[in-house]
C-alpha cells in the first residue's frame, strides 16, 4: 500500500492528499492502547504519545512508516507531463536514433517499451489523456474548426455520446478532479499568446465556431491549441480560473523555484517547432526528433533540479501518436482498447474510411515512454503494456480521485512495480 501528500500546509494522511487517517493509522493507535494502558495512566505521557502519534500519521511522502508490520512508500505528489510528436518506438528509441538526450534519461529512470497512443490523429490522444474520452472522427481531424461537441447522452462507462470538438461542462477531466480535492495543477504552453491577435497568452484558444488559426505555426507563435487539451472542456474554458491554470511555457521556470508554488499536476506542451510536429520549422530550425530531443535537454534539468521533484516528483515523457506517415504508420493498440461509441461504420476522417481510433487501425502505435523518479531505479526497462488511458488511471490513483472515462476500464493496467522499483526511495 502506498500514502501520498497534500499540498503545504495540509494535514498529510496516509491514503493521500486531503482524506483521513488511514485504517492502519487508526488501527495503529487502537494497538499502542493496549499494549501500554500502565504508561497511559500518566497525563503527561499520553499528551505527549498522542502528539506522537500525529507526527506519525503527517509524515511527508518521504518517509517510509511502518504501522503494525504493513510498510507504506511514498507516491508521487508532483507529476510533470511533457508529451511530444509523432514518432513510433523504434524510430526513438532504436540504434539510429537521433534523441540522445531523451534514451539517456531513459537510462536514468524506467523506459516503458510497450506503451501506445489511443488514436490518430493528435487531438484526440491529448483529450483521452486527460479525460478519458474515446476519438471521434472530428477530433481525429484536428478540429481544424473549433467547435461545440453535440452531445445526445453518456454511456455506462462515462463516454459522451456524440461529436465535435468542446466537450459539455458535464465532461470531466483529471485537473477537475484535483481543483475539487483541492489540489493545483497547471498547463504550460509553448508560445501560447506570443501573437495575441491569433489566440489568448492565458487560456488560449480559438473563438467557439471558428476556424482554429493555430492550427499552423506563424513567424514567433508556433503554438497549436490541438496540443493542449484542456481548451477542449467547458468543464475548464468556462471556469473564471481557467487564465491562471493554462499559461505560457516561460511561467514554468519561476513556479519550479519553490515547492509551494509547483503544481501537483504539470502539462508541458513545446510549440509545433519543439515537439518534433514539424520536420522543418518555420523559423528555418530544424525539428522532428532532433528538435524535440534538445527541447528535453533545456527544460527536463530545471525539472529533475526543482525541490518539488526533488520531494515526491514523477516525470513522464511520451508521444501523443506513432507516426501516420506511409513509411511508418502504425495504428497498433494494447490493452483491450475500445472502440468508443462515436465512430460509425463507413465515417471517413479525410478521405480515409475510418476503420477505429488510430483510422487506420485500432489504436495510436506503439511509442514509447520514460519515467523518472527517485521510486524508480535507473536503467528499468519494463515490457508491460500500457496507454494514455492507463496513464490517466496512474494519475487518478496518485492523487485518489475516481477514474474517468476509459481509464476505468476494467483490469486497464497502471504503473506499478514493474516500474516503481525503488519503493521507498
Amino acid at each position: 500500500m502506498i500514502c501520498s501528500h497534500s499540498n503545504p500546509g495540509r494535514s498529510l494522511w496516509p491514503k493521500g492528499p486531503g482524506s483521513q487517517p488511514s485504517k492502519q493509522v487508526l488501527l495503529g493507535i487502537i494497538i499502542i492502547g493496549r499494549n501500554t494502558v500502565e504508561r497511559f495512566r500518566s497525563l503527561a505521557w499520553l499528551v505527549k504519545s498522542v502528539f506522537g502519534l500525529i507526527a506519525i500519521a503527517a509524515f511527508s511522502s518521504s518517509f517510509l512508516m511502518t504501522v503494525d508490520g504493513a510498510q507504506f512508500a511514498p507516491k508521487p505528489a508532483h507529476i510533470f507531463i511533457i508529451v511530444l510528436e509523432n514518432e513510433g518506438y523504434d524510430i526513438t528509441f532504436g540504434r539510429k536514433s537521433p534523441a540522445a538526450y531523451l534514451k539517456s534519461l531513459a537510462r536514468q529512470g524506467a523506459l516503458l517499451q510497450n506503451y501506445y497512443g489511443i488514436g490518430h490523429n493528435s487531438l484526440d490522444n491529448y483529450i483521452a489523456v486527460v479525460s478519458g474520452q474515446a476519438p471521434n472522427p472530428v477530433t481525429q481531424s484536428d478540429c481544424h474548426d473549433y467547435v461545440n461537441f453535440v452531445s445526445t447522452g453518456t454511456t455506462k462507462d462515462g463516454q459522451a455520446i456524440g461529436t465535435g470538438c468542446v466537450y459539455p461542462s458535464n465532461i470531466s477531466t483529471i485537473v477537475n478532479q484535483l481543483e475539487d480535492k483541492g489540489l493545483t495543477w497547471k498547463g504550460y504552453m509553448e508560445d501560447m499568446g506570443n501573437d495575441p491577435s491569433r489566440v489568448s497568452a492565458t487560456c488560449g484558444h480559438p473563438i467557439i465556431g471558428e476556424e482554429d488559426r493555430t492550427q499552423k505555426a506563424t513567424i514567433g507563435d508556433q503554438y497549436a491549441s490541438r496540443h493542449n487539451p484542456f481548451v477542449y472542456f467547458h468543464s475548464i474554458i468556462d471556469r473564471p480560473t481557467c487564465a491562471a491554470h493554462v499559461v505560457n511555457l516561460s511561467a514554468l521556470a519561476t513556479d519550479l523555484n519553490e515547492v509551494q508554488t509547483t503544481p501537483n499536476y504539470a502539462f508541458i506542451t513545446p510549440n509545433l517547432c519543439h515537439d518534433g510536429h514539424d520536420d522543418k520549422c518555420i523559423d528555418g530550425q530544424t525539428g522532428g526528433l532532433i528538435a524535440a530531443d534538445k527541447f528535453l535537454e533545456d527544460i527536463v534539468p530545471k525539472i529533475l533540479a526543482s525541490p518539488a521533484f526533488n520531494q515526491d516528483g514523477l516525470l513522464i515523457v511520451t508521444f501523443d501518436e506513432a507516426d501516420t506517415g506511409p513509411k511508418h504508420r502504425n495504428a497498433s493498440a494494447c490493452c483491450r482498447e475500445p472502440r468508443g461509441p462515436n465512430i460509425s461504420p463507413g465515417a471517413k476522417v479525410y478521405d480515409d474510411v475510418d476503420k477505429g481510433p488510430g483510422i487506420f487501425g485500432p489504436g495510436g502505435g506503439q511509442t514509447g515512454a520514460v519515467l523518472v523518479s527517485r521510486l524508480i531505479k535507473p536503467g528499468t526497462v519494463s515490457k508491460a503494456p500500457y496507454n494514455h488511458y492507463s496513464l490517466l488511471r496512474s494519475v487518478e490513483d496518485f492523487f485518489y480521485v475516481g477514474h474517468l472515462g476509459y481509464a476505468g476500464q476494467k483490469g486497464l493496467k497502471t504503473f506499478g512495480k514493474d516500474i516503481f522499483t525503488l519503493p521507498y526511495g
